[in-house]
């Protein structure tokens, strides 16, 4: 195991993010991140850095404005998302295929009422600037969005690039794409499947999450695989944004293997 331990409360912590920077890998359409010193050691004794960049890089959080027009922004949305119990689905997936409602019933026992869900495919390992990263990533499929709804969780979060199958994104013959002009040809000459067919509604399973005010994280990495199967007390960070549809945050997850850990009541 990899957890660290909190040397004050004995709480076992454990990364759920990918490294953030300049080069973070980017969705094809979008600008890299851009980041460059605007102020320097070697000058003034002082590192401050400017950045340039899409709010949807690396791990990131998404609000239903995303893709519910009118929907909560990020500075709308309440803490009680941000913090507490769920677990880790192990539900390992190859190139092209797709998470159904039949997997979250196999993977999902676990789940309760207002839990933080985050959906482990193994597809963070292959986290890189490549074609078969983002093109060939499994998705969500709308009736696996619709059983989470059903469940009333109150965080989905995926180790996959997007919350849909590529197919079903601008990514391929949807709405302001192909942005990946490659993309439908090489699905059908893998599975033998038109892509239209079998994903004709463009970010469906995203938009049903949204629109029932269930925020989603993207791109879910670090050490996860140590959790899968778990339940646990998760924490994300993202910023009271604005007008914000997304920003990257940092995801943790954290056990308490004595459980002696109690929230104080802060009353001293």
């Amino acid at each position: 195991m990899t957890f660290i331990e909190d040397p004050y409360t004995g709480l076992k912590l454990l990364e759920l993010s990918h490294p953030w920077g300049h080069g973070a890998p980017s969705y094809p359409g979008q600008r890299d991140v851009s980041m460059f010193r605007a102020v320097k050691h070697a000058e003034h004794g002082v590192l401050s850095w400017r950045i340039n960049m899409s709010m949807h890089s690396g791990t990131h959080m998404n609000a239903p404005i995303h893709l519910i027009q009118g929907g909560a922004d990020m500075s709308q949305l309440q803490p009680h998302h941000f913090f507490g119990n769920g677990v880790v689905l192990d539900i390992p997936k190859s190139s092209y295929e797709t998470i159904t409602s039949d997997d979250l019933v196999a993977a999902g026992s676990k789940i309760r009422e207002n839990d933080v869900v985050v959906i482990v495919t193994g597809w963070h390992r292959r986290y890189s600037d490549a074609l078969e990263y983002f093109g060939e990533s499994p998705g969500l499929t709308k009736d696996a969005a619709q059983w989470l709804v059903s469940k009333k969780v109150k965080l989905v979060a995926v180790d996959t690039p997007q919350i849909d199958h590529p197919l079903a994104t601008s990514l391929g013959p949807h709405r302001g794409g192909p942005t990946m002009k490659r993309l439908a040809e090489a699905y059908q000459k893998a599975t033998g499947l038109d892509p239209k067919e079998e994903h004709p509604e463009w970010n469906v399973a995203h938009k049903t999450l949204l629109a029932a005010g269930i925020p989603t994280i993207e791109q879910t990495g670090g050490d996860v695989d140590e959790l899968a199967g778990r339940r646990a007390t998760f924490a994300a960070t993202p910023w009271k944004l604005t007008k914000g549809d997304a920003c990257p945050v940092r995801f943790i997850a954290m056990i308490d293997p004595k459980g002696t850990t109690r929230i104080n009541p802060g009353n001293n």
